[in-house]
């Protein structure tokens, strides 16, 4: 086991590893939408793309996620398989979002010679999930609460 200031160092190399293999901008919290950002996740034992609705509101936030449910046929067949859909998932702090992900298990940050497959997974997933956003954006951001 890694000290946490070894394991943080890792972290903090894996991520500039990351930027430049990828050096793009992503979307990320750049939706345009209050608390709704999608996120890369990373440990030592998977790999994760993210869709986090955080909105305070239930009802936004469940509004938002309908919205992203009704486009799961499309979402799946033209963009990206395999996603996992949570309308109420409870984070470590206890608070309650609404979750979409996939993920890519068996791989973790500390092992570098897993590195290559995780940018590469980051790089095809979150790519396909903002062609997604950026072809939908204007329906799911439409919303009645």
């Amino acid at each position: 086991m890694y000290s946490r200031e070894e394991s943080q160092r890792i972290k903090r190399e894996f991520w500039v590893a990351f930027a430049e293999k990828y050096p793009r901008k992503w979307v990320l919290y750049d939706t345009k939408i209050k608390d709704f950002s999608f996120k890369f996740y990373v440990d030592n034992k998977k790999a994760q793309v993210l869709i986090d609705i955080e909105h305070r509101s239930d009802e936004k936030r469940n509004a938002y996620f309908e919205k992203l449910e009704a486009l799961k046929g499309i979402l799946e067949e033209e963009f990206i398989q395999d996603l996992v859909f949570e309308k109420n998932y409870t984070l470590e702090s206890g608070k309650t979002i609404s979750r979409i992900w996939v993920e890519k298990l068996g791989v973790g940050f500390s092992n570098r010679n897993h590195w290559d497959a995780i940018f590469d997974f980051f790089n095809e997933k979150m790519h396909a999930l903002e062609m997604f956003y950026l072809e939908y954006d204007e329906f799911i951001k439409d919303i009645e609460v």
